[in-house]
């Protein structure tokens, strides 16, 4: 049938502008890291630049699931299919633009020395990275165990947060030097952690796609 053909060419288009979004988020948040890290500007300085083609890609795939609503008229799970596309590659832009507020901190931080070794800001970022691979895996697949185990995952990056904040709250309460710098790591830390919510959200639209009800996982 024509028109389940075109529908099915349509679905499979957005899915795979929804995959090269994952990985272009879970690469910005690597690279935003390792700039970070190293206090490398030049490279945040780059990945700051590259940040409206990310918005490009969701704006294309609204463009598209439109398309399909108007033309293809999909109901049940094909209408599910795209409502949740659409969610996620909300939240993917989003996710993007808290990457690329890693960076911005970079460019905040040049000049400076690093008041302590990166160890757990990059643990979580790593953390974050696996659950934005399985938040796509799991809608791929339409897997609602996988989409399930976002919350779990959460639950260790949110305690990881919690860690971290105090870390740095009792530096600055022992040296007020450090209080700026201080802040703007607590603020890295609070963007991983809110894309670490952006992807538990994914789980929610996978959990919707398939079972028609959205969980609260958050």
């Amino acid at each position: 049938m024509v028109t389940r053909r075109e529908l099915d060419v349509g679905l499979k288009q957005i899915q795979d502008l929804l995959v090269g979004m994952g990985e272009r988020v879970e690469k910005a948040l690597a690279d935003s890291m390792s700039t970070l890290v190293h206090l490398d500007v030049e490279e945040a300085r780059r990945i700051v630049a590259a940040d409206p083609e990310l918005n490009q890609i969701e704006e294309h795939i609204s463009e598209l699931g439109a398309k399909l609503i108007a033309t293809q008229q999909p109901v049940a799970t094909d209408l599910r299919r795209v409502l949740a596309a659409l969610k996620i590659s909300s939240d993917l832009e989003r996710m993007g633009d808290l990457a690329v507020d890693i960076s911005k901190t970079t460019i905040r931080l040049e000049g400076q020395t690093l008041v302590k070794q990166l160890i757990d800001l990059p643990r979580m970022a790593e953390m974050v990275q696996a659950m934005i691979s399985d938040s796509i895996r799991s809608f791929i697949e339409e897997n609602v165990d996988l989409a399930y185990k976002m919350a779990k995952d959460d639950d260790q990056v949110d305690a990881l947060f919690s860690k971290i904040f105090m870390e740095l709250a009792g530096m600055m309460a022992e040296d007020p030097k450090v209080i700026n710098q201080s802040m703007l790591l607590s603020f890295v830390a609070r963007y991983i952690e809110r894309i670490a919510d952006h992807a538990t959200n994914i789980g929610e639209s996978v959990v919707y796609l398939v079972t028609s009800k959205r969980p609260d996982l958050n």
